[in-house]
This record gives structure tokens, C-alpha cells and sequence, in this order.
């Protein structure tokens, strides 16, 4: 293998292993580099991998040279991936119990591997014409065929720009910068119109001096105290500094909202990103990045960006479980990775919300981010009143009709009588939950999962049976398929709540905002740029609601069935309910008037709701909370994984957990608690069966090699037993 080099390549597959390649340095016009893209063959199909190491030893390869592939050459019009990604992939893969490989190929999926080469031989044909079109202009000696090329070749350059552009229109272009002249003002000026109240320039400050100290800033904010115009004064100063900014929020709908307030600051600067875009639009983003200044706005992919010299992050509502992949691997959680990727980095990190998560602040407790509370809001509107109506006392008086309470009923007229607006939340989507038959009792369920069957109703009327879960759609005739009886609704989602309010409201104008109506953004955008001008009276809809929506006319949120936010299987449930009621209450009241919070629930008296009425501070609720996962082992005191199993076969997956639980109780030692195997609430999806096995390992010195420990075992346990494809590890499961 003479004049050759040998290279260890990463692949986009789950593989324990990065495999060694080589290659002619004749062939090439330079050696190859950490992150060059190369084509490779692997197990006869060819894939696009990355260099990781560059000059390789034959030693380390332990085989004979002669059974090395060579590689089947670059991956041309692909870029180098940096250091600095590859780092972050390999900090990924250590924490979240998975390969490099497959985080890789979260980063770089196949479809946006593709677009990136499409783009770049498109790119590649353009400069061609263009290069022929400037000989044509030299050459020509008429006015009017020069002419003719010169357009021709201007065409051409907008093409090669594309819309990744910093300013997408040349129009724009010209209109921002004649504005420009006129007042002497730059595009990015908006950054100057970025004024903080008295209490948030103390934040602001702490916030300053807590970065100063290498340690990540965890923003206390009650709802509408402004944490928004402190991220923005942060971003500013980061640009400014000629560093660039990530700025991550845990929903899509809540990235669409914000898009227009930061673009108002950095109108040039700003790039979106997220999973309900296109692979075209996300591949123009992740080009922009790559060259130009930029804040960018993202969900928790936003994390795998080809990101250089970021010297900021921001992770607004830390708190939200929406954070974290459970499936496929990586399984992470975008705050903590957003973490990494700031170590990394060199980068200040910041994470907001009104309700932080316990985990965030046990780190603050112990010393390892700074906490900052921001208690006063931006408007100065007190809290909003609270009020918990009983439900099962209401119906002994006959004081309820359908989901609505008679007290309810009267507080919504009386807000609408006011020209308020009014938020009913309902944390379940479709016309209703499940159904049941009044003969038999039969319950329909999804034939691919253990779940009950949803009703939904169309436009027109005709109902459809959907699983949320696999998302099968099944034929609904309102008949029993076991004895034909009639099948009668149970509980009431959003569609179905929207209905009700309708009749109750008949003068009301209403509309419904949940994962159904918002599966085109610009529904979604319509709905809530309607609510906030005004148009809409009454919005009905599900947590996404609460996700840092301002409404400044909000003046009453209802939450109806609340209880459905307690009876979850999770020791998580307490502080859960109370992060989403807490931002439910933080919509109304939002601006100078003083907004009510209805709760309807048939558990008046659970601690959470008396947090809310101010019975018991949140200080108090938090030490009680946190008293209760130290006496039970649970995090943030221990390192919860789910060994998770799955299998179409019921009794090889009861006989396959058993033996892996005791023998990980066995290898794992008595300071690891073994749990299991048990069946989730939800035992079945996709014709799957799945049972899990839990994991709590403590937080000592031996966190990192017991965590090594548990992913040998169940890699060599499914090796063995022949059980690969079976068994998946999820790393702080929420």
C-alpha cells in the first residue's frame, strides 16, 4: 500500500466502532483533513462519512493492510465538518449511552446530505454560465447584446446567492439602505431600542456577573416580567462583541411568535430553524450560519447547526419536557446538551423560565449555576387572582353543564361583558378521549397499540377514529364492532370543548388552537395573530397556549378537567402540573389590569393547587418536592436510565426482561437500583410490546464507569442472546 494514507471515518450508523479507510495521496490535491466528507463503502452500500482521524496508524487498525478498503472518493460540494461538532457529537454519544455515528446521523440526516450536493453541483453550473456569459460581455461589441448578458449574468448571481442571503430581495436592499441614508441609521440599529426597566437592569446585572464567573445563569422570571428584552440586550452585546448567538425555545410555535419580535432587532442577522421546515429552508439556514454573523433561533435541533465562534446561549423555558428526544438515539435533552455545546464553545449559556425545573435548581443550591430572580413584571400587573372550583361539589347542586361549571359560565360573560378575551385550556386534543360502548362496555382500541381510540371530528360532521400514539385512522360508524350497541363519547378534548363554549357563547367569536389545527403554520400564525389583534373572543385550545404567548387583552385562562395533569405514572407529576398551571395562569393579566386564573378540578385541596392560591410559597413547594425525590433516589439525587425493551413476541420480551434486569442488578453492584421489568402505561405501540427496566445509579465518583458499565452489559447481553434491535438505553428519561 505504497503512497497511501490511512484515514478512520465516522458513519452516519450505530456502530461501536469508527472503521479505518484509505486513500492515494496522488489522488488528491491535498491530504485529507479532520472533517472532510468522504464516500465510502460499508457492508456493500455507500455512504457519506467523515474523517475523524486523518493519519491513522496501521497499528491501530489491527488488521492487514491489504483487507483495508479504499475510500470511494471526496464527497464533492460537501463541507468540512468542524472540530468543534465532532466534539460535541462525541460528548452526546458519552452522556446519552449511544454512538457517535448516530448522533452524526441526527446532525447530518440523508435528506439534507442530499440537498447540500444538490445545491452545491447547481451552484457549480451556474458559476459555469457565468464565467461564459463574462467572456461573452468582453467580447461583445453591440450595446444592446451586452446588455442582454449583463442581465442574463445578474439573474445568474442571484441564483448562486439564493435566498440564504442575508437581504432575501434586492428591493429590500435598496429600500433599507436608502432609508439608511436618510436618517443615518444602520439595518441593525433596532439593537439600540432594546430599554430595560429598573428591575430587569439588576438582572440584567447579577446575570452579567454570574457569567463572568464561568458559570451557566439560571433566569427566575415570573410570567410577563420581561426576560425576553434581557435575552435580546445579551444577544446584542454578543453580536456586537463579533460573536454569534443560539437561541433556543422547546416548541415550534413558540420559535414563530418570537421570530418577528427579534427580527424587529436583528433584522439582517436572524436565522430559523426547525423540524417544521423544509430541508431546503434548514439547509439555507445552516449555509447562512456558516459565513455570516448570526442569531439563530431553533428547537432542539438547532443544537447540531454547523455552528462556529457562538458566544451565547439561551434556553428559554429550561423547564419544558418538550427538550428531550425519546426516540431514535440520541435520546438527549437540549438543555443539557446546550451546555456541552457552550463548553465547547467558550461560550456564556443562560437558561429562563417562571418555573425551572428541579434538577436546575439543585444546581443552584450546590454551587453550580447562579440563580437570578426577576419577580416584578414589565407592566407592573399584580398576580392574577386565583380560583379552584370544585367540580364534584358543583355537580351535587346541579352546578354544571357539560365541561363548564355555573361559576365559570358567569366569569366568562362577565369578562366578555368587559371586552375581554378569555383562554379555555383542555389538555386533550380531538371531539373526545375515548369511547364506550353503553351495551357491552367495550372500549375501542388501536389493533397496533394499547391505547384507546380518539374520536375526531371533520369539518363536515363525519367522525374518524384516530391513535395518538401511531397515528392509524380507523372508520367510525358510531356502532360497537363487538354488538353493535351504540358507542358513546367519554370525557371532552379541545374540538369537543370548542363546541360547547360555542353554545354556551353564541355571540362569542371562537376559535381552537392544538397540535391538530396548528399542522400548518400558517393556520397556526392566522389563530394567533387574530387572538392578539382582538378578532378572536374566546381561544380554546392545549398547552401549546401557554408556551410564552403575550396577549395583551387576555384577561381570564379556564382550565377545565385539570386533574388529567395529576394522575400521570411519574414522580415528575407534582412538579409538572404545577409548571403548566403556573404558565397557564401567567397568560392572563398580562399588561396593567389584573387578570383571574379558574382552575375546575375534583382535588380542591392538592398541594399544587394550593401553590397556587398562595397556601403554600413555591419555595415551600420546591424544598417539598426536592425532600421527596432525595428520600425516594430519584434525581436530581441519582442518574435515573430506562433500559428499554421492545418486541412483537410477549413471552420472549417477559423472559428477555427478566434475565436483563438480574443480570444488570448483578453487574451494576448495591449502589445501583434495579427496577423492573414493568409495563409502561402505555405497553404497546405499532404492534410493539414494550416492558422497561430502571436504572438508578448514584451521583458519585463512579457515575461515569457505572454508566459504561450498564451499556456493555445490555450491548453484550443482546449480542449474546441474539436480542439485537431489541433493547434501547434512555438517558434521563421526562
Amino acid at each position: 500500500m505504497s503512497g497511501s494514507k490511512l484515514i478512520q471515518v465516522l458513519l452516519p450508523l450505530r456502530l461501536e466502532w469508527e472503521p479505518f479507510y484509505s486513500y492515494s495521496e496522488d489522488s488528491m490535491p491535498s491530504p485529507l483533513l479532520e472533517g472532510d466528507r468522504v464516500r465510502v463503502e460499508f457492508a456493500g452500500k455507500e455512504y457519506v462519512g467523515t474523517v475523524t482521524v486523518p493519519d491513522a496508524s496501521a497499528d491501530a487498525a489491527g488488521i492487514g493492510l491489504e483487507r483495508i478498503k479504499p475510500i470511494a472518493g471526496l464527497a464533492e460540494g460537501l463541507d468540512r465538518i468542524s472540530h468543534e461538532e465532532i466534539s460535541l457529537w462525541r460528548q452526546v454519544a458519552e452522556y446519552y449511552l449511544c454512538t457517535p455515528g448516530e448522533v452524526y446521523k441526527a446532525a447530518y440526516p440523508a435528506g439534507k446530505v442530499e440537498e447540500e450536493g444538490v445545491k452545491s453541483r447547481i451552484r457549480e453550473r451556474l458559476q459555469q454560465r457565468i464565467a461564459k456569459l463574462d467572456e461573452k460581455i468582453a467580447k461583445s461589441r453591440r450595446e444592446e447584446t451586452r446588455a442582454r448578458y449583463v442581465a442574463e449574468r445578474e439573474e445568474l448571481m442571484r441564483q448562486v446567492a439564493g435566498p440564504s442571503t442575508p437581504l432575501r430581495d434586492q428591493k429590500e436592499e435598496i429600500l433599507r439602505s436608502a432609508q439608511n441614508d436618510r436618517t443615518g441609521t444602520s439595518a441593525g440599529s433596532g439593537r439600540d431600542g432594546i430599554e430595560l426597566s429598573p428591575a430587569q437592569e439588576e438582572a440584567y446585572s447579577k446575570i452579567k456577573e454570574v457569567l463572568k464567573a464561568g458559570k451557566p445563569a439560571l433566569l427566575r422570571g415570573v410570567t410577563g416580567s420581561g426576560k425576553t428584552e434581557i435575552y435580546l440586550k445579551l444577544a446584542a452585546e454578543t453580536l456586537a462583541g463579533g460573536k454569534n448567538v443560539l437561541y433556543m425555545v422547546p416548541e415550534i410555535a413558540l420559535s414563530r411568535q418570537l421570530e418577528e419580535r427579534i427580527r424587529n432587532h436583528f433584522p439582517n442577522e436572524l436565522q430559523v430553524f426547525h423540524s417544521g421546515m423544509t430541508v431546503a429552508k434548514r439547509a439555507e439556514s445552516a449555509a447562512f450560519i456558516k459565513t455570516s454573523p448570526y442569531i439563530a433561533l431553533g428547537t432542539r435541533s438547532s443544537l447540531f447547526l454547523p455552528h462556529r465562534n457562538i458566544g451565547l446561549i439561551i434556553v428559554d423555558e429550561e423547564n419544558d419536557p418538550s427538550y428531550k428526544q425519546d426516540n431514535p438515539a440520541p435520546r438527549y435533552n437540549g438543555r443539557e446538551t446546550a451546555i456541552m455545546l457552550a463548553g465547547i464553545h467558550g461560550a456564556d449559556i443562560i437558561l429562563g423560565s417562571a418555573t425551572p425545573s428541579l434538577e436546575s435548581l439543585y444546581n443552584c443550591q450546590v454551587g453550580r449555576f447562579g440563580l437570578i430572580d426577576l419577580t416584578a413584571r414589565y407592566f407592573h400587573a399584580s398576580d392574577s387572582d386565583v380560583e379552584i372550583i370544585d367540580t364534584i361539589a358543583e355537580r351535587k347542586k346541579n352546578g354544571m353543564i357539560g365541561s363548564f361549571s355555573r361559576k365559570l359560565i358567569d366569569r366568562i360573560r362577565e369578562c366578555l361583558a368587559k371586552g375581554g378575551q378569555v383562554a379555555i385550556l383542555r389538555e386533550r386534543r380531538s371531539y373526545s378521549p375515548m369511547l364506550q360502548c353503553e351495551g357491552c362496555g367495550h372500549i375501542p382500541k388501536c389493533s397496533r397499540c394499547d391505547v384507546a381510540l380518539s374520536l375526531h371530528l371533520r369539518e363536515d360532521g363525519q367522525g374518524r377514529l384516530v391513535c395518538h400514539y401511531c397515528g392509524k385512522v380507523y372508520e367510525y360508524t358510531g356502532r360497537c364492532p363487538e354488538c353493535g350497541g351504540e358507542l358513546k363519547p367519554l370525557g371532552a378534548g379541545t374540538q369537543k370543548i370548542e363546541e360547547e363554549a360555542a353554545s354556551l357563547f353564541p355571540e362569542a367569536r371562537i376559535a381552537r388552537l392544538d397540535s391538530d389545527s396548528a399542522r400548518s403554520g400558517k393556520h397556526e400564525s392566522e389563530i394567533i395573530k387574530g387572538f392578539e389583534a382582538g378578532e378572536i373572543d374566546i381561544l380554546v385550545g392545549t398547552r401549546i397556549v401557554a408556551k410564552g404567548f403575550d396577549f395583551s387583552g387576555l384577561s381570564l385562562v379556564a382550565v377545565l378537567r385539570s386533574d388529567s395533569l395529576l394522575a400521570q405514572q411519574d414522580y415528575r407529576a407534582d412538579e409538572r402540573a404545577l409548571h403548566l398551571l403556573e404558565q397557564f395562569r401567567g397568560r392572563c393579566g398580562r399588561r396593567a389590569e389584573k387578570g383571574l386564573f379558574v382552575v375546575q378540578t375534583s382535588q380542591p385541596d392538592h398541594p399544587v393547587y394550593k401553590s397556587l392560591t398562595g397556601v403554600q410559597d413555591a419555595t415551600m413547594v420546591t424544598d417539598r418536592l426536592l425532600k421527596e425525590r432525595k428520600l425516594f433516589g430519584y434525581p436530581p439525587y441519582s442518574r435515573v436510565i430506562n433500559t428499554i425493551l421492545r418486541d412483537r413476541n410477549i413471552q420472549r420480551i417477559e423472559l428477555m426482561g427478566r434475565s436483563l434486569s438480574t443480570l444488570l442488578a448483578g453487574t451494576l453492584g448495591r449502589g445501583a437500583k434495579v427496577i423492573g421489568p414493568y409495563s409502561p402505561a402505555v405497553d404497546k405501540t405499532a404492534g410493539e410490546n414494550i416492558r422497561i427496566i430502571r436504572v438508578m445509579l448514584p451521583k458519585d465518583k463512579n457515575l461515569r464507569s457505572s454508566k459504561a458499565a450498564l451499556q456493555e452489559t445490555a450491548e453484550r447481553f443482546a449480542r449474546e442472546r441474539k436480542y439485537s434491535g431489541h433493547i434501547s438505553l434512555d438517558v434521563d428519561p421526562v
